[in-house]
């Protein structure tokens, strides 16, 4: 009536028999904190229903009334089951610092392109984070967690054995195989945050010269181009790409330069 006729309050509360101090009443109830409370329980243990969750606000020391939270729980639709998501573990944030020796930690990426005609290609790199060595430059049409273990077992044959490597948290790099693997080869897994890639930073920028210098620059026919373009591009990088957090030098020449230090 007050909205739609323009009768006035006083008028329109009149006609329904109704007081004015009830039209102007607004509840000074503040539901805010319990919302929030069974959204973070929804959030923590989906499959769970309002006898757990207000249990659990009971032995956490809220005395909130269960008629009222089971009201909130039915306007949230928390009674309706939604589907569960796997969800990562949560990620700690750690400083990136350059270790004091080889094989200390490697860091490994995927980058992703495409051939002349279209078929997607992906290239795992792998880094030494103390020489900024180029381990691994592996161009193929797809990357299982399996064939990441092939390649790690190869560098660890030939160049030893790393205490940890960091990763982003993709499909391969969290499977099973890897896990277990670097389990039994006790070696640490560090997952940096999702949607932080400058916590992965030196195989970031190497990522984006080789990106620059590779597979911007060239358009490939097939992969084994690819292959060995890269494993070409790898050498030279290794013996002659300057770095300045390495004093001007090349990881090889970088390496040459310590063993003498260290053998004087």
């Amino acid at each position: 009536m007050v909205e739609e006729k323009q009768v006035n309050v006083k008028r329109a509360c009149r006609v329904v028999n109704l007081s004015r101090s009830q039209w102007y009443y607004q509840s000074k109830r503040d539901d805010t904190e319990v919302v929030d409370a069974l959204d973070q329980l929804a959030n923590d243990f989906p499959t769970r229903g309002f006898d757990t969750y207000y249990g659990r606000l009971r032995a956490q020391g809220k005395k909130w009334n269960r008629k009222r939270v089971l009201r909130l729980y039915r306007k949230l639709n928390l009674n309706i089951r939604r589907k569960r998501k796997r969800r990562l573990p949560a990620r700690i944030k750690q400083p990136l610092v350059q270790p004091v020796m080889i094989n200390r930690t490697w860091s490994m990426d995927f980058m992703h392109d495409s051939l002349e005609y279209g078929r997607k290609i992906r290239v795992l790199n792998i880094i030494d984070d103390f020489s900024r060595e180029a381990l691994a430059v592996e161009a193929d049409y797809s990357h299982s967690g399996e064939s990441v273990v092939a390649i790690l077992e190869e560098l660890i044959w030939s160049r030893g054995k790393p205490l940890a490597i960091r990763t982003d948290n993709g499909p391969e790099f969290i499977s099973k195989c890897l896990s277990s693997w670097s389990k039994e080869r006790n070696i640490e897994m560090k997952y940096i945050q999702p949607g932080e890639p400058t916590q992965n930073a030196y195989i970031e920028r190497f990522n984006r010269l080789f990106r620059e210098d590779v597979l911007d620059a060239y358009v490939f026919e097939d992969l084994k181009q690819v292959k060995d373009l890269a494993e070409e591009w790898k050498n030279d990088y290794n013996l002659n790409h300057p770095h300045s957090s390495l004093g001007g030098l090349s990881p090889k020449n970088y390496l040459r330069k310590l063993n003498v230090n260290l053998s004087t």
